[in-house]
Parts: structure tokens; C-alpha cells; sequence
């Protein structure tokens, strides 16, 4: 993939809710106390009416959002992904999703980029979790200007929504203009050979692998699915009897996200082979963000061996 600006998502998360903010007075933040890390600051100076930081306390942050949302706003609750999901995950439950209120919960620092803090920071669960609660949406963005616009899409779309940001800069891969929907997969490019389905700052290691096994005469299908629940079945159907062999890849354990959403599709379908590329069930480690994708084989080199290995 050729060079381009490195920026993280979480930076178009910033710049996107301030855009919504003026336009819409009922959306508001409520800060778990870390907006500068989650880039709420400039929301926070120029919105202070439409501002709450209601401390280090992340559980009555979710059941502050939900009274909010009963009212007629649009919070968006902003903190870690790792405590955004699991530390919240009950009142997620009992107080947003089980009445099916209009709260956003937008985290920063998804994954392994929070790389040096450590595991107890690395989120390698939380998109697992909530997928499995009902009336939730799971989202992760592949770059800044997929950030700003399913950040944009989420507000103007009912219901509960996790949205799942980097800490890490990455490759900014999509132009302004980009269309994309909650729920719909953006084909990135087309191929016979083998479909290789991303999410989130894995897409740009989908795409270098594409072009990598484009030079040895294999023809890869990449789908940026952004959205994991609701999964993109019709996206995930068409890989699996067009082509039959399909890799998935996250930033995210290989249990119960992106990888065991598309096997559930193929297991139904009873047909078709696919590998999955992500977080090998263990605890991450303080390391640069780089070295913990290695670690667990999420790279593009890893992505063009089992492609070659499934022709």
C-alpha cells in the first residue's frame, strides 16, 4: 500500500462530534473524565453546555446516558474501550440496551494500540461482549474519514451503539467523500481467488496483503467490515459461494468477533474454508503496537502465507 498520512481514528472521533454537535444541540458528551486521551477537549471548549464529565466512574456515566437518552438526547459516552465495555457491561445491559435507548458509547484506544499501557488497556474482548447483547451495534472504523462518517451515521441512527477507535495512527485509506452505512461492508477491491474480510486498523494490513498476493497471480476480495453486529450476512454469503475461502482479520480476539461472526454465517451455509487472523486468545504485554500484531500473527506476510496455503 503506498505511504500515506498516519493518523489515528480517534482523531476523527474529535473533530466529527464537535461537526454534530453544532448542528444538533441534543448530542452531548459525557466524559469519563479522559477527554483528552479520547479527544473531546475541543468539544468540551467550544459546547461546555453540551459537556459532562461526571469523573473516574464509568458505570453512572452509562446510567447517566441512559436518564439523558429518556429525555430526548443523544449522548455519547466517551472513555476506554476496555472499560467502556467491560467495566460498563452490566448497565450496557439493564439500563441502555434492555429499553433500547438512543446511547452512544465511543471508545478510544480499541485493541492492542494502547501497545506500553499494557494488557489491563488492551481491549481484545469488548466487541465480542456487546455483540452478543441485543439492540446493540458494533462498529469499528478503518481510518480518520471512516471514523468521522460512521461517527456521523451512528448519531443520526436510533438505538444503542458501541464505536471502537485507536489510540495507534494509522494509514488514512479512504478520501473524504467515502459512503458508507452501518451494516453494509465496503468492498474495497474485487477477486476470485480468496476474500479477505477486515475491521478497524486491520484493513490497511488486508490491503498491503492483497497487493502482495496480486504480484504472485492471486486475486483477493477485501471487505472493510466495519460493522460486525449487525453483520453484513449478504457480504459474508457472497465471499463464501462465490469464492469458498475466506481470512478474517482483527485487531480483537479470534473468539466471539469478527472471525466467529463469519464462521457462524459459513457454518450455516455448511460450505466453504475460513481462517481467522487476530489475537490468539491471550493477554497482550507492554510492547509497541507493532510487535503485540506480530506476536499474535496479524500481519500482512501472515495474511498472503495462508492465503497461498488455501489455493
Amino acid at each position: 500500500m503506498s505511504e500515506k498520512k498516519m493518523i489515528p481514528t480517534r482523531d476523527g472521533f474529535g473533530r466529527e462530534i464537535v461537526e454534530l454537535g453544532k448542528k444538533n444541540s441534543d448530542i452531548l458528551v459525557v466524559d469519563i473524565d479522559i477527554g483528552k486521551s479520547c479527544k473531546t477537549g475541543e468539544f468540551r471548549k467550544e459546547l461546555p453546555d453540551q459537556y459532562i464529565n461526571v469523573g473516574i466512574a464509568e458505570q453512572n456515566g452509562a446510567g447517566f446516558a441512559a436518564g439523558l437518552a429518556t429525555c430526548g438526547k443523544i449522548p455519547f459516552v466517551v472513555t476506554y474501550a476496555v472499560f467502556g465495555s467491560l467495566r460498563m457491561c452490566e448497565m450496557i445491559r439493564q439500563e441502555i440496551c434492555y429499553p433500547n435507548l438512543n446511547v452512544k458509547i465511543a471508545c478510544s484506544h480499541g485493541g492492542v494500540t494502547p501497545a506500553n499501557d499494557g494488557a489491563s488497556h488492551q481491549s481484545i474482548e469488548d466487541m465480542g461482549v456487546l455483540r452478543t447483547i441485543p439492540n446493540m451495534t458494533v462498529i469499528m472504523p478503518a481510518d480518520y474519514n471512516a471514523a468521522r462518517k460512521l461517527c456521523r451515521e451512528a448519531a443520526e441512527t436510533y438505538g444503542p451503539m458501541y464505536l471502537r477507535f485507536t489510540r495507534d495512527a494509522v494509514p488514512q485509506i479512504y478520501d473524504e467523500d467515502v459512503e458508507l452505512t452501518i451494516g453494509k461492508a465496503h468492498q474495497i477491491r474485487d477477486g476470485k481467488d480468496v476474500a479477505i474480510i477486515a475491521n478497524g486498523d486491520t484493513v490497511r494490513l488486508a490491503i498491503e496483503a492483497a497487493e502482495s498476493l496480486e504480484k504472485e497471480g492471486i486475486s483477493a476480495r477485501v471487505l472493510d467490515m466495519h460493522t460486525i453486529k449487525p453483520l453484513d450476512v449478504e457480504a459474508v454469503t457472497a465471499a463464501v459461494r462465490e469464492i469458498g475461502k475466506v481470512i478474517t482479520v482483527e485487531d480483537h480476539n479470534i473468539l466471539n468477533g469478527l472471525g466467529s461472526a463469519v464462521c457462524e454465517v459459513a457454518a450455516e451455509m455448511g460450505k466453504g474454508l475460513v481462517k481467522r487472523v487476530g489475537i490468539q486468545d491471550q493477554f497482550g504485554q507492554s510492547a509497541p503496537y507493532e510487535r503485540l500484531l506480530e506476536i499474535n500473527g496479524i500481519t500482512a506476510g501472515n495474511i498472503v502465507k495462508l492465503a497461498k496455503e488455501m489455493q
